[in-house]
């Protein structure tokens, strides 16, 4: 939430970064593993339509370094697509549904 992204909540290891849009998060992902990291873009069928999101998953064998890479490819790529900071609705009317 701080880095500006759409997070559906939860209290599981699993942390959706909300996109919205399904090729959106398919360039989202293609990105971060440029960046090195390694997250899959989820979209309809897997999730219900306009529900298109980036699956993380933290487990215990994630050290700091680890998550502040990730954090800082996310962000990176966040800024690429003008997404950080942006609601649910800004980033559908940017990208579509």
């Amino acid at each position: 939430l701080e880095a500006g992204f759409v997070l559906k909540e939860g209290d599981t290891p699993i942390v959706p970064v909300m996109l919205f849009n399904a090729k959106l998060s398919q360039d989202f992902s293609r990105d971060l593993y440029d960046e090195g990291i390694y997250a899959i873009g989820f979209f309809f069928p897997v999730v219900p339509n306009g529900q298109a999101r980036i699956r993380t998953q933290i487990s215990a064998g994630h050290e700091i370094h680890h998550l502040d890479k990730a954090l800082a490819a996310f962000k990176k790529v966040g800024e690429k697509y003008g997404i950080l900071g942006k609601t649910k609705q800004e980033i559908i009317e940017m990208y579509g549904q």
